[in-house]
């Protein structure tokens, strides 16, 4: 659900297919050391990156099953498991650092870690750096896009209100984590409510866990969230063993991305030639299809490709 200011799904753009390379050797008497091959992921990395041999990534470990915590605490989900394994492609050790879900750009900025990963949607607001009215309060970020979801909503059970579109929110009210795709949906969605007549009340919490225990104490009326958490919710049940329904079609299917500095560059391009090589050999599917989300697949790995 994590788009932005949304967290939160079929297709996706093109992008650049991963092109092997030849071994670009430094010509004879020259004083420069050799580039690695296209071929060669781990020394195509920043060479910060290699000294470490670390890959830190911050994800929010409270959106299952994209990411979530295990009863040891470790990190489990869609997202762990396709940074384990774009660090073996890369040839590092992969560290992931729980982090809120509003910190996660600004620590990238401050290069508190080296990527964000948390079902983040791509979209212009986050790489432009510009908050709802437009105007630009941070450097924004890049993106490596990787997974394709839409907007679901959850409601009880047996779904009592009768909601099955955005305009039967009108007079209700909904709970969702803040600073999520969700929220800037729902956001707009205030205003046509209020133009109706039938105010539409908004409850925001800091994480999804919260969100959901006040719809399932009878507080709220729906929920909205991203398709894999939502399915896997009504599946699985939320706390207590509450009961949810999905509600409606997925609304705005976007891209999840990787989110990267915009100066780094070298570590954008080196994970996509890592997914794409994922793609190729079959372990991205794997993934998908141990967590159930093989629709959400994406084709082949792209820069800064939603909307």
């Amino acid at each position: 659900m994590h788009a932005f200011a949304p967290r939160p799904a079929r297709t996706i753009a093109a992008g650049a297919a991963l092109v092997a390379g030849t071994l670009l050797l430094t010509a004879c008497g020259s004083s420069g050391p050799a580039k690695p091959s296209e071929d060669d992921l781990h020394g195509r990395l920043p060479e910060s990156i290699r000294t470490k041999g670390v890959l830190k990534i911050a994800s929010d470990l409270n959106y299952a099953p994209v990411e979530f915590k295990a009863s040891d605490g470790s990190a489990v989900g869609i997202d762990p498991d396709i940074a384990a394994e774009l660090g073996k492609q890369l040839g590092v050790k992969v560290e992931i650092a729980d982090t809120a879900f509003d910190k996660l750009i600004p620590g990238l900025q401050a290069g508190d870690f080296d990527l964000a990963m948390s079902a983040m949607t791509d979209n212009r607001q986050r790489r432009e750096g510009t908050d709802d009215a437009g105007k630009v309060v941070n450097p924004g970020v890049d993106f490596v896009d990787y997974f394709i979801a839409g907007t679901q909503m959850l409601v009880p059970k047996g779904n009592p209100e009768k909601i099955a579109k955005l305009d039967d929110l009108c007079g209700h009210t909904v709970a969702l984590q803040r600073g999520t795709t969700q929220d800037a949906i729902v956001e707009r969605q205030v205003g046509a409510c209020a133009r109706a007549h039938k105010p539409l009340t908004v409850k925001l919490f800091d994480n999804d866990t919260e969100a959901l225990a006040e719809l399932a104490a009878g507080r709220a009326d729906a929920d909205l969230n991203d398709y894999p958490v939502a399915a896997y919710v009504a599946a699985k049940g939320g706390p207590n063993g509450a009961k949810f329904d999905i509600a409606g079609a997925q609304l705005q299917p976007s891209p999840y991305g990787i989110a990267v500095n915009k100066k780094n560059t070298e570590l954008r391009d080196v994970l996509v030639k890592a997914l794409n090589q994922m793609i190729r050999d079959g372990s991205y599917e794997n993934i998908l299809q141990k967590w159930g989300v093989a629709a959400g697949a994406a084709q082949n790995a792209v820069v800064n490709g939603g909307f």
